[in-house]
């Protein structure tokens, strides 16, 4: 499989890089800058994102890509999106890439519950693509990428963009995904990280692990997408079992970190998108965790 320059071997995935706040919009970019000086290929924005956070980004730096993962096309209105991105294609060369996504039943409120599509997921995606393929200036297939778990939407990523962004995801289902998408489509998984310090409580690590996933457990697609790779129901009590967290995170030092990411490149994967968790994840930017992981990721190949 050949090597995606474009987004680099690892990159970091914060929903702590998302931000509209103007006092806490400089720290963010200092961050951005930072990653990017220790060569991540791509910084992840999460927690739907829009084009304008990317933005930030893209203008704090001057090498890495910057992709939504991921802006909920509930949200974002398609022709916007499509204008904001051709005025970002030109002003920063190609460095945005448009991660788009369904997001999930349970967030659904409002104008959302109104779409003639609302129920009907894969739908929504396909004509929300159609439009973007329509628009005075088309989104490129190479300069989007799909959330994809199923097979259905992992074949329309791999039909229609670059590729497949999965969330939540194991080392088996990265193998099933390449094998369904072929060998050209990017496969870039999301992959947990507590990364601990010598000595430190294991007990403790899971605690976090657990704090975090339980969000997850509560969401439809994330269980159904966990039950088809052999979890069952009682794996979702009291925030994941010890197989589960084992399975989605990666827990213990650096090097513990890397030889998991390998076995995400073994199972199939492009490229490794890696979110530190801690106690405060998704307001703490942990600029100490992303540097000692630097230390001993791949991050050039």
């Amino acid at each position: 499989m050949a090597y995606n320059a474009h987004l680099g071997r690892v990159g970091i995935w914060a929903g702590a890089l998302r931000t509209d706040d103007a006092e806490r919009r400089p720290q963010v970019e200092e961050a951005a800058v930072e990653l990017e000086e220790l060569g991540y290929g791509t910084l992840w924005i999460g927690g739907s994102p829009s084009p304008d956070m990317a933005h930030q980004l893209l203008a704090a730096t001057s090498r890495a890509t910057v992709g939504t993962s991921i802006l909920s096309i509930w949200q974002h209105a398609a022709p916007e999106v499509a204008a904001r991105h051709a005025q970002l294609t030109d002003e920063y060369g190609g460095r945005f890439l448009l991660g788009l996504g369904v997001s999930h039943a349970e967030a659904q409120t409002g104008h959302t519950l109104d779409h003639p599509l609302a129920d009907r997921p894969y739908s929504a995606m396909r004509s929300y693509l159609d439009v973007l393929d329509n628009a005075a200036r088309p989104v490129p297939a190479a300069g989007r990428a799909l959330a994809a778990l199923g097979p259905k939407m992992l074949r329309l990523a791999a039909e229609r963009s670059l590729g497949a962004l999965p969330y939540l995801v194991t080392t088996q289902h990265t193998s099933e995904a390449r094998d369904l998408l072929g060998a050209d489509p990017v496969l870039a998984p999301e992959l947990k990280v507590v990364l601990q310090r010598p000595g430190a409580d294991r007990a403790e690590a899971y605690a976090t692990a657990r704090g975090y996933l339980s969000f997850y457990l509560g969401l439809a697609n994330y269980r159904n997408s966990l039950l088809r790779l052999g979890f069952a129901e009682s794996d979702f009590e009291d925030g994941g079992s010890e197989r589960l967290i084992d399975a989605v995170y990666a827990i213990g030092d650096a090097e513990a970190v890397r030889a998991r990411v390998d076995e995400f490149f073994a199972a199939g994967a492009d490229h490794v998108a890696l979110q530190v968790v801690t106690p405060n994840v998704g307001t703490e930017l942990p600029r100490e965790e992303w540097r000692t992981l630097a230390e001993a990721m791949p991050l050039n190949g």
